[in-house]
């Protein structure tokens, strides 16, 4: 991949007067030109405050020579900017870019593929976990830049000068921090391992739970629950989550996380006992409550057709000194090959690690902790399980 034009001060001038893109010919012509590129850099602004769904207010790019702002509030069809984000010649450059992701697919209906993150890519170059893009820009090329315009109205028209240099700025440094972190990576024979990594990122950005089936196990603090009252709070959560979606309403405009727990565990029978439900608004009771309470009239059928799978319980006590000295051995890992270890090993990829063997001994890696991870650090934890089998 040739990328020798980027030249990050080149954009950096741009950025001071970004190129906008406010029509649907100016868009299929750029994309044209994007399309014929080893790599763009992407960014958004959005506006997530009343909606379930991000609203996009801006969509930036930098390519070899310019830095551009797409108006999504002026063009309608940006089917030319979905084939460039679906082809997989043109490498696409984000940073920390999960919500990007969301946005583009809940917008786009595609998402950018292939993907470099600028922030993953910073742990498994050993730079550190979750690092901003002003302290990694300062990093990489010792700039330091602004956050004046971060709670900015994007939605708002014109937009200030200072707010489009500061959108144009979060894109204008990333190729050339792209370039230097692909040569660290191949350097240290880490790419394979950090483009496997992209690909399980794209993965989560899919909903993947879009009736909500699953959301309920999301209340870990309610594993004592059981029969009917877990299947209402497997019906109510998944009612909840899907009209969010249908109205783009955030979760807590229907129904808030404790008036779910509070009516899972009191089940009322009627409009009266659902409106004395802890932490419950009147207006809920006057405009769901009919919706509400049909879902728990219906909890014993539910529970009969589709069986509630439960909430994982704490692990024992035991487990406590235990779960140190796994983390412990990924640590060792971790700065033995110089890699951030909370890229090496997550919480949850752990957690699942130990259940896998609860009560059978016979762990097992999750599919996290296998591709690329096995060998470095998945092998290690199952020898230190075998351990405490051995010793209690």
């Amino acid at each position: 991949m040739k990328t020798d034009s980027y030249d990050w001060s080149v954009l950096e001038a741009s950025a001071q007067k970004p190129i906008h893109i406010s029509t649907h010919e100016s868009l299929v012509e750029c994309c044209a030109r994007w399309q014929s590129l080893p790599m763009i850099a992407l960014d958004t602004e959005f506006q997530r405050i009343d909606t379930f769904y991000p609203i996009p207010g801006l969509i930036q790019i930098a390519d070899d020579q310019h830095c551009y702002l797409v108006d999504p509030l002026s063009i309608d069809d940006f089917s030319p900017l979905a084939d460039v984000f679906t082809n997989p010649d043109v490498l696409k450059i984000i940073h920390a870019g999960s919500e990007d992701l969301e946005l583009f697919y809940h917008s786009l209906g595609v998402l950018p593929s292939p993907i470099f993150d600028t922030q993953l890519a910073a742990a498994f170059v050993g730079w550190g976990f979750t690092m901003g893009l002003q302290r990694l820009v300062e990093h990489t090329l010792d700039i330091q830049i602004g956050k004046g315009e971060t709670t900015s109205d994007w939605l708002k028209r014109p937009l200030s000068q200072e707010q489009e240099v500061y959108a144009a700025l979060d894109v204008a440094y990333l190729p050339a921090i792209c370039k230097m972190q692909t040569a660290e990576l191949e350097l240290h024979g880490r790419y394979a391992w950090f483009a496997e990594e992209s690909e399980v990122a794209l993965n989560n950005a899919l909903d993947q739970d879009p009736d909500g089936h699953e959301y309920y196990r999301r209340f870990s603090q309610m594993w004592g629950l059981s029969g009917i009252k877990l299947a209402v709070l497997r019906d109510v959560s998944m009612w909840r989550e899907q009209q969010c979606r249908l109205r783009n309403t955030p979760r807590n405009w229907v129904l808030r996380n404790q008036t779910i727990l509070s009516i899972a565990q009191k089940l009322p029978r009627n409009a009266y006992e659902l409106g004395r439900t802890e932490d419950i608004r009147h207006k809920v009771v006057r405009e769901e409550g009919e919706a509400i309470l049909a879902i728990l009239s219906n909890a014993q059928d539910s529970l009969e057709k589709a069986p509630v799978l439960p909430i994982h319980r704490p692990l024992p006590i035991i487990w406590n000194k235990r779960l140190k000295k796994l983390k412990a051995v990924a640590r060792e890992v971790a700065e033995q090959i110089g890699i951030a270890p909370e890229i090496l090993l997550r919480k949850k990829d752990l957690e699942a690690l130990v259940r896998s063997g609860l009560e059978t001994y016979d762990y097992q890696l999750p599919k996290e902790l296998n591709g690329w991870r096995r060998d470095v650090v998945g092998l290690a934890l199952l020898d230190q399980l075998k351990q405490f089998d051995k010793n209690g």
